[in-house]
């Protein structure tokens, strides 16, 4: 045999084939029988008994054998007619035997080659012979090694497998238990043979065991095979792990087996009650959340038992949270639940129903009034304890209250009405003002339908083109010059005609219609300011109000500069009124956006200044412009000193802070000299014009001139 044939120079295959042993000895005896020194294997995988150089020269020889289908042999590959190979196809060998190694299903799994490098007599038909059952006890050696692998490879696969596998005999005796099942159910390795199966089987379950295997032994079928279940086994040690189980069975009466697959379920019984806990649970303050409330009042009503819910709205903590980040709201949240938990009646449950809204449900009362006076004096307790101040790291935070009761079943047959009903009363209780508080009452559920069609109508006459933009002047007192416009929305109702703000402005406000209408507003009035610059009229400022909505979207900023740009108006053209409760948030998600706009020159007026609770402190963090003196000041000025008082403070304020002050409702020329009197300088009101649509006030401004006072050529 070569160096080659030995190895040397090759790179071997570390994976033997299956009955290698066997082959190589009788490829020996091949060789012995044939005087040869060349006796080798050639299928698709590595050759065995040569090298690889040497079975690359034979490569060529094994393909002829193939195709011929039995023995092969070629005495002198030289001369031979059949075989006029090259050197470079037949290698050194001149000699060359060989047979077909065919399976009992008539594949080929290779060839039985002999070889010599020097050349031989014809081979005699019984030498032939000799090499074809050869062959054959070479197939069943391979089939054997295969079979051999197979068995191997499922015993290391069971006995691997992270499942855990057992069987038993139709006595219900264990005939088999893989390592991952003596794992689980806690047995040293080989103790589970011989056992009795429903030593597995928890006490009180074995009733149902022992049924289910005498039908099976009486010939029934396993109702459990071919499906997964989840059970509970005994361990060695007494105690019990939920599995999932999966069984089948075999053969018949005594000869019957039955195998099972079992996996443990602990974690994802313990990943289930954390998703359950997840789902009934609020997960920033463990707080049950709404389903879970939901759940405890269909419970109680469901037990004819009368029920108090208080639905709470904490003013402020969003703008906390959106001010000082979201470690900071949740610290303020976590202080207020401990506090507010604190002051709850016995049996009491507090609730999370959203980012600011808390829900308590009381317990039983003896009577229905008495569970109405324990809601109300619950609602006082509430708001007391949030009226304290909450110190979080170095801020000294402040929230309050609104909160709407109602009452089961009285005002809800189920927990969806009940809890529908306490959100109505709250969405009262909210424009009440600070520490609002309503009981829920029919009318509220009939405002609330006509509310809701109100916005449905609302958003078909925007898509109509039913809504419109009116613009009142805005004046300089001393010279009578139009120095702005105030953009104002109406609804032209197709049949109620021209509706004013009061009638369908709250509707959009309390929904989500704010942000929509609130962004239609404003690049309505700039594409009318567009209009009167390119049709060549006074270059005058747009003010649009805005809504709370608008301010809370985040966006605002991002808004205005696209409809300025849209336009191709300047900054200076554009002015933004916001209210006080705007104004009072005081936060950075507030001031940033509003900051941005005022450095590029949008103007920033504070509405109605003095109706509600900004504070000079608010006026010197704000970036304003303007400050608007409401009307209702405006209206008594003549005839009450407060008023006028009122008047002349917030005068002198804006003059010191650098602001500009215009008094709105101005009527008459008495109000106006008592304004111009102290020191007033701008003015809106009917004495210089209602609100009009653009193409109108267009036409005036056409006609009057910029030198004259608009509301003298109206």
């Amino acid at each position: 045999m070569s160096d080659d044939r030995a190895g040397s120079g090759t790179t071997r295959h570390t994976r033997t084939a299956p009955g290698e042993a066997s082959l190589r000895g009788l490829l020996d005896l091949a060789a012995d029988l044939f005087d040869v020194p060349v006796a080798a294997i050639l299928g698709d995988g590595p050759p065995i008994g040569i090298g690889a150089g040497e079975a690359r020269a034979l490569e060529a020889f094994r393909d002829r054998v193939i195709a011929c289908g039995d023995v092969l042999v070629v005495p002198d590959a030289v001369i031979d007619p059949r075989w006029r190979a090259g050197p470079a196809e037949r290698g050194a060998f001149r000699f060359l035997a060989g047979a077909p190694l065919v399976d009992g299903d008539g594949r080929c799994l290779g060839v039985l080659c002999l070889a010599d490098s020097a050349p031989r007599p014809p081979v005699a038909d019984r030498a032939r012979q000799r090499l074809a059952r050869l062959s054959g006890l070479a197939v069943a050696v391979l089939a054997q090694g295969r079979r051999t692998m197979a068995q191997r490879d499922s015993e290391g696969f069971v006995a691997a497998t992270a499942s855990a596998l057992i069987t038993t005999d139709a006595a219900g005796r264990i005939t088999f238990a893989n390592p991952a099942c003596e794992t689980l159910l806690g047995y040293p390795q080989g103790a589970l043979a011989g056992r009795d199966v429903a030593s597995i089987v928890p006490m009180r379950l074995r009733g149902h065991h022992v049924a289910g295997m005498g039908a099976l032994t009486a010939g029934g079928t396993p109702k459990l095979a071919g499906r997964s279940v989840e059970v509970t086994a005994l361990r060695a040690d007494g105690s019990e792990v939920p599995i999932e189980l999966s069984l089948c069975a075999w053969g018949e009466g005594a000869e019957m087996g039955v195998g099972a697959v079992m996996r443990d379920i602990s974690e994802r019984r313990r990943r289930n009650a954390r998703l359950l806990r997840l789902a009934h649970e609020d997960p920033a303050t463990g707080l049950p959340n709404r389903v879970r409330l939901a759940a405890e009042i269909d419970s109680r009503l469901a037990a004819r038992s009368p029920v108090g819910l208080l639905t709470l709205g904490v003013d402020g903590l969003r703008a906390v949270t959106d001010g000082f980040g979201s470690g900071v709201g949740a610290a303020l949240l976590e202080a207020l639940v401990v506090r507010l938990a604190g002051r709850l009646p016995p049996g009491a449950l507090l609730a999370r129903l959203g980012e600011d809204e808390l829900a308590v449900l009381l317990a039983d009362a003896p009577g229905a009034a008495d569970l109405e006076a324990g809601t109300e004096a619950c609602a006082e307790a509430l708001f007391a304890a949030l009226a304290e101040p909450v110190t979080v790291g170095h801020h000294v935070l402040h929230v309050g209250a609104r909160i709407g009761a109602a009452h089961g079943p009285r005002d809800g047959a189920d927990a969806a009405e009940l809890m529908a009903a306490a959100d109505l009363a709250l969405d009262r209780a909210r424009h009440a003002g600070p520490r609002g508080y309503r009981a829920f009452t029919p009318a509220m559920r009939d405002a609330a339908t006509e509310r809701r069609a109100l916005q449905d109508a609302l958003l078909d006459g925007l898509a109509a083109g039913e809504v419109a933009l009116h613009y009142q002047p805005q004046i300089e007192l001393a010279s009578g010059r139009l120095r702005g416009v105030e953009a104002l929305i109406r609804w032209n109702h197709p049949t109620r005609g021209l509706l004013a703000p009061a009638e369908f402005l709250p509707a959009i406000e309390a929904s989500t219609l704010a942000t929509r209408f609130g962004q239609w507003c404003l690049d309505e009035a700039c594409r009318q300011a567009a209009a009167w610059r390119k049709a060549g009229l006074p270059r005058i400022g747009v003010a649009v109000n805005l809504f709370d909505a608008q301010i809370r979207a985040g966006t605002l900023a991002e808004v205005v500069i696209q409809a300025l740009a849209r336009h191709r108006l300047p900054p200076e053209i554009l002015e933004l009124e916001v209210t006080e409760m705007i104004a009072l948030a005081d936060a950075p998600a507030t001031l940033e956006p509003l900051r941005r706009l005022r450095a590029l020159g949008v103007g920033i007026a504070l509405d109605d200044f003095g109706t509600g609770y900004a504070s000079l402190s608010t006026l010197k963090s704000f970036p304003l412009t303007k400050l608007k003196i409401d009307r209702g000041f405006v209206r008594d000025v003549l005839h009450d000193a407060h008023d006028a008082t009122i008047v002349k403070a917030v005068l002198d304020i804006g003059r010191s802070l650098d602001l500009i002050v215009i008094a709105e409702g101005i009527e008459t020329p008495e109000q106006e000299a008592a304004l111009m009197g102290m020191g007033c300088r701008y003015a809106q009101g009917y004495r210089y014009g209602r609100p009009i649509p653009g193409e109108l006030l267009g036409l005036r401004l056409a006609e009057s001139g910029p030198a004259r006072t608009l509301a003298r050529s109206a």
